[in-house]
Formats: structure tokens, C-alpha cells, sequence
């Protein structure tokens, strides 16, 4: 086996396999070379805070390739005005390398709208905000939506959601103010669907239920009836029914009357006013009852004795005789002393007798008692 690996012809292909391999590695290496011009390095010039274009000129004498970045817009810096270099300034690279630019670019990148409308006030500042925009003018319109986002202004010129402006940019926002009211409702009878439809929006309000007296939907037909009436008041906002017709409103009074009658309330002014008045609550005064002063000791004994001294004296009685019924001179009875006789009566000048039979007793009177003051 040893002497067929040290054979002659053995040997040949091993050296020629060699030499094979060799000039492969040989010429792969010139061709890298060749191909990325070893040796031949070009240094990067100083472009810093020059305008783009006359760095680009630089570059292409020099044999460079570049590329353009504008990341960010830098209000302290020119616009177009290059940044910064990569590689650096004074860098060897070889010819046909492409050398990075950053270059300030003109105004802010822009941003798009935001979708607000519709949206509360607040919520949308805050998502106008957060996209890099800035909120102007704050304008209140009447609009039954309160609160809400109607329109955005930018520049003065209402802009859709998702429009691109640039970052930074100040926008104007309408706002509801909530709806008016008390506005007068126009008058359409007489017009087309389409007319009246106009003046309706025209007016803040909105087309409610149209009946079209074919069951079509020709906006070319008279509107002969509305609802409600023309002149009333009404906030903003409120529909407006349409009754529309091929015919006109004079052919169709019939038809008027009797939609009157269903949407126009009659009010019977024969019936006297009803009058409503008022009576006011009755508020009775508390009472307050004072408590009777206390009275010292000393005091006290004092109005006892005296009291006592009274009642021993009213103990006399006294009568009282009537007069006989025919007694014309209309004195009054004289009290007689109980103290004296029964039989000791004497005339008191006049002719009237007394007949003693019917005289009746009353009850003793006592006498009032004294007033007391004690000192």
C-alpha cells in the first residue's frame, strides 16, 4: 500500500493539484485588488455647515457617492445646511464610497390630522397635542352638538382629518356652543323639496319626515304642507315634516284641512279666563306665658295676715226686698240690715206697699276685697 502512495504518477497529481490551488488563491487576491482599488484611499472633505448642494458638488469631484438624511427639523440651524458627516471629516475611504449627509431640512416634517371631529373639546386638544400640532384660535359656533369638535382651521381654510401640515403648526378648532333658541321656522309651502330642503339648513334646522303625496321621491314636487307652522319658534335643531305634492297648494285645500286638524290645535277662546290666587298661610303668634314673680318670705306673711283681716270683715249679709210689681216710680229695692228686727220696717216716703209674704231672700254678696299695698 506504502509503495502505491509513492508512486510517480501519484506524486504528479498532488503537486499539480498544489500548484492548481495556489494560482487560484493568487488571482482571487489581485482581483480584490483590482476591484476595491487597494492602495488607492481618498480623504472625506470638510462639508460641515454647507448647503446641501454645494456638498454635493464636493463630493462628486472628489469621486464619492452620498445619501441624504433629514431627520429632524433644527430652527438654529440654516435650512438645507449639512449637520454632520459620516465617516467623519478627513477620513480615508476608497473612491466610490458613499459618505452619509445630515442635513437640516426646510421646515418641520409634517404630521397628519388627527380624526376630532365630533369629539369632545378636551380629548381632542389632547390628541392634537400629542401629534406635535398647536391649538390657536378656540371659535364657538351654535350647533346642537355642545362641547363637540365641528370643524379644524388651518391657515383659516377648514382641513380634513388625516391632511398632512407640517409639525408645530397652529390650527383654529370650532367648537359647539350649544343650539340657539327660539328661532323662527321659515316658510316653504310653495316650494320645491329641494329649495325647501336648503332654506331649512340655511335656517339651523333639520328636514324631517318628507310624505310625497305619490309615494315617490321626486325632489321637483311643491311642498303644500309643513309641520311645524311657519313663524313659530323653535330651537335649533328641531325637524321640519314636509307634506310635497305633484299638485299645487291651492289644489289641495282639502287635504290642508285636514292635516290642520290633526297638527293645528283650536283654542276655544269663548271659555272665561281661569284665575288662580293665592291665599296666604296663616302664621299664629306664639303665646308666651310669663311666670308670676316670686315673692320673699316677709312678703308672704304680710298679704296672709291682711287677706285674713278682709274676710272677717265681709262676713255681713245684706237682703234685698223687691217692690211690689205696681210700683210706678221704678226706685230700685233698698238693702235692709239683716242685723235688725223683722218687725222695725219703715215707709221710705213712697205710696208703694211692700207686701212682706212675697219677699224673697238672695244669696249674701261678698264684697269685693280691698286692695293692699304693702310697703
Amino acid at each position: 500500500m506504502l509503495k502505491s502512495l509513492f508512486n510517480w504518477k501519484v506524486l504528479l497529481n498532488l503537486v499539480i493539484a498544489v500548484g492548481v490551488f495556489v494560482g487560484l488563491v493568487w488571482l482571487t487576491f489581485r482581483w480584490l485588488e483590482y476591484h476595491t482599488n487597494h492602495g488607492q484611499e481618498i480623504p472625506v472633505p470638510n462639508i460641515v455647515n454647507k448647503s446641501v448642494y454645494e456638498a454635493i458638488k464636493i463630493l462628486d469631484d472628489s469621486g464619492l457617492e452620498y445619501e441624504v438624511d433629514s431627520p429632524q427639523y433644527n430652527p438654529k440651524y440654516r435650512p438645507f445646511q449639512v449637520l454632520q458627516v459620516y465617516p467623519t471629516p478627513g477620513s480615508r475611504v476608497k473612491d466610490g464610497r458613499a459618505i452619509l449627509l445630515k442635513v437640516n431640512p426646510r421646515t418641520w416634517a409634517k404630521v397628519e390630522i388627527p380624526d376630532v371631529i365630533n369629539k369632545y373639546s378636551g380629548l381632542a386638544f389632547q390628541r392634537l397635542e400629542q401629534v406635535g400640532l398647536k391649538v390657536g384660535d378656540t371659535i364657538y359656533e351654535p350647533s346642537i352638538q355642545k362641547d363637540a369638535v365641528l370643524r379644524i382651521l388651518f391657515k383659516g381654510n377648514p382641513v380634513n382629518p388625516k391632511t398632512k401640515v407640517p409639525r408645530f403648526s397652529v390650527v383654529d378648532v370650532v367648537i359647539g356652543s350649544g343650539p340657539m333658541r327660539n328661532i323662527s321656522i321659515p316658510n316653504v309651502v310653495g316650494l320645491t323639496v329641494k329649495e325647501a330642503k336648503a332654506i331649512i339648513a340655511r335656517n339651523m334646522f333639520e328636514v324631517g319626515i318628507v310624505d310625497h303625496e305619490n309615494g315617490g321621491k321626486d325632489e321637483s314636487d311643491i311642498i303644500y304642507y309643513q309641520d311645524p307652522a311657519a313663524g313659530d319658534v323653535r330651537d335649533q335643531g328641531m325637524q321640519i315634516d314636509l307634506w310635497a305634492s305633484e299638485r299645487t297648494p291651492a289644489e289641495l285645500r282639502d287635504k290642508i284641512e285636514q292635516l290642520n286638524s290633526v297638527y293645528r290645535m283650536k283654542v276655544d277662546t269663548g271659555l272665561p279666563p281661569v284665575q288662580y290666587q293665592e291665599v296666604p298661610a296663616r302664621q299664629e303668634e306664639p303665646v308666651y306665658q310669663t311666670p308670676p314673680p316670686a315673692v320673699p318670705e316677709t312678703r308672704r306673711e304680710n298679704t296672709k295676715s291682711t287677706t285674713d283681716g278682709v274676710k272677717r270683715d265681709a262676713v255681713k249679709t245684706t237682703t234685698v226686698q223687691p217692690t211690689a210689681s205696681g210700683n210706678q216710680s221704678g226706685n230700685r229695692p233698698k238693702p235692709v240690715a239683716s242685723g235688725s228686727g223683722s218687725g222695725s220696717n219703715t215707709a221710705a216716703g213712697s205710696n208703694s206697699a211692700r207686701p212682706a209674704a212675697s219677699a224673697q231672700q238672695k244669696p249674701a254678696e261678698k264684697p269685693k276685697a280691698k286692695k293692699v299695698v304693702v310697703e
